[in-house]
C-alpha cells in the first residue's frame, strides 16, 4: 500500500535526486519532474519521469494532471512561483519548498547581500532559530527573492499546506556549486598547503542533500504550514572540513592559519570564509518532524568527493561548477598562494 502520490519539481538536480530516492523508500509512488527530463541511475524502474518547465504557460499544470498529494518543490524561488504552487492549490494536497539560511539577517540589518560592505559580515545569535528576523521581501536578491516565496506559501494557509525548508550550505553529488571543491582539487592537484584566512575558524552551516532528503520525506508525511531550517548536525569549521576532506581523500597536507580577512589576491578565502559563524538551530525540525539526521559531515563525504574527483577528470572546474564561478575568485590561484608564502 503506497502512501499516496508525490511529484517532485526539479527532480534531476542535487538536492532532487535525494528527495526521489527518500520518498520511493518510504513508500510513495513518485513522479520526477525536470526541465530536461531524464533520470537518475539510482532511482527504481517504477518512478515515472517527465519534462516541465514551470515557465511555459500551462505546463505545470498540465503536468500534474488532476493533482498529487504531495508536491515537493527544490527550484522555487520568487514569489511568482509561490503564486504558481498557490493558484494550483485544488490539485495539491501539501507542498514541501526549498528556500534558504540566505534570508536571515542580524539586529543590525547585516546579511548576505551586506558582506561586501565595511563591517558588512552579519553577525547571527547561535544557534539561529527560524523565529529571527529575514530580510525584507523583494525581487533584487537571492534571498530577498526566497523571503517573498516563502510569504506567499505561508499565507496561504490551509490552503495549501506548506513545509518551508531553509537549507544551510547543500553539499553532495550534482551541487554546481560545490564549496569542497576547494580541497578536493588541492589534494588532486598534489598541492601540499592549505592557507586559510580568519584562523580556519570560519563557519557556515553545512547541509548534506542526504539530510535535506530526510526532512523532505518527514515533511511529506506530516503535512503543515512551517518554516524549519535545514542543516547537518555538526556545523564543522573551514579548518575542520579541510581535515576530514583529507582524511577521506587519504593525503596529508600543512595547513597555514593567519587571522583577519584574505590577503591579497584572495589567497586564504574559501567558499565558507565569513568572520562571524552561521550555525543553524535544528530543534524544531526535531520536535514538529522527529528529525534525526541520517548522515554527519564526514558520514556524507565520500559520495560528494567521488563526484567531484570524477567530474574534473573530465570538465574544467569552471565549466563544470558555474555556482563557483559566480564568486568572481579564483580559487585555485596557486601562483598567487606561493607568492604569498615566500613574503610569508
Amino acid at each position: 500500500m503506497t502512501k499516496g502520490n508525490a511529484f517532485v519539481l526539479g527532480a534531476t538536480g542535487q538536492i532532487g535526486r535525494a528527495a526521489v530516492r527518500a520518498l520511493v523508500a518510504d513508500g510513495w509512488e513518485v513522479t520526477a519532474a525536470s526541465r530536461r527530463g531524464g533520470r537518475d541511475e539510482g532511482w527504481p524502474a517504477e518512478v515515472r519521469t517527465v519534462r516541465v518547465d514551470r515557465g511555459e504557460d500551462g505546463a505545470l499544470a498540465a503536468a500534474l494532471g488532476a493533482g498529487t498529494d504531495v508536491l515537493v518543490d527544490v527550484v522555487a524561488f520568487d514569489a511568482a512561483h509561490g503564486r504558481q504552487l498557490t493558484g494550483l492549490a485544488d490539485r495539491i494536497g501539501s507542498a514541501v519548498v526549498i528556500s534558504s539560511a540566505a534570508v536571515y539577517e542580524d539586529e543590525q540589518g547585516r546579511n548576505f547581500d551586506t558582506q561586501d560592505e565595511p563591517d558588512g559580515f552579519p553577525r547571527y545569535p547561535l544557534p539561529l532559530p527560524e523565529t529571527w528576523r529575514t530580510v525584507a521581501p523583494g525581487g533584487l536578491s537571492y534571498g530577498t527573492r526566497k523571503v517573498a516565496l516563502e510569504r506567499e506559501l505561508t499565507g496561504a494557509g490551509e490552503k495549501l499546506p506548506t513545509t518551508v525548508l531553509r537549507a544551510a550550505a547543500v553539499y553532495g553529488p550534482y551541487c554546481p556549486g560545490p564549496r569542497e571543491l576547494w580541497f578536493v582539487k588541492r589534494a588532486l592537484d598534489g598541492r601540499p598547503v592549505r592557507i586559510l584566512a580568519e584562523g580556519g575558524r570560519s563557519v557556515f552551516h553545512p547541509v548534506s542533500v542526504e539530510n535535506l532528503a530526510e526532512l523532505i520525506r518527514l515533511a511529506a508525511a506530516n503535512p503543515g504550514t512551517r518554516v524549519l531550517n535545514g542543516a547537518d548536525p555538526e556545523a564543522p569549521s573551514v579548518a575542520g572540513i579541510g581535515a576530514m576532506i583529507d582524511a577521506a581523500m587519504g593525503v596529508t597536507s600543512e595547513t597555514i592559519l593567519f587571522d583577519g580577512p584574505p590577503g591579497k589576491d584572495w589567497v586564504g578565502y574559501t567558499p565558507w570564509t565569513t568572520p562571524h559563524p552561521m550555525v543553524l538551530d535544528m530543534s524544531a525540525a526535531e520536535r514538529e518532524l522527529g528529525y534525526r539526521p541520517v548522515a554527519s559531515y564526514a558520514e556524507a563525504l565520500p559520495a560528494t568527493i567521488e563526484f567531484l574527483a570524477a567530474t574534473v577528470a573530465e570538465q574544467d572546474w569552471r565549466e563544470a561548477f558555474p555556482g563557483l564561478v559566480k564568486y568572481g575568485v579564483d580559487f585555485f590561484d596557486y601562483a598567487a598562494e606561493d607568492a604569498w608564502l615566500a613574503a610569508r
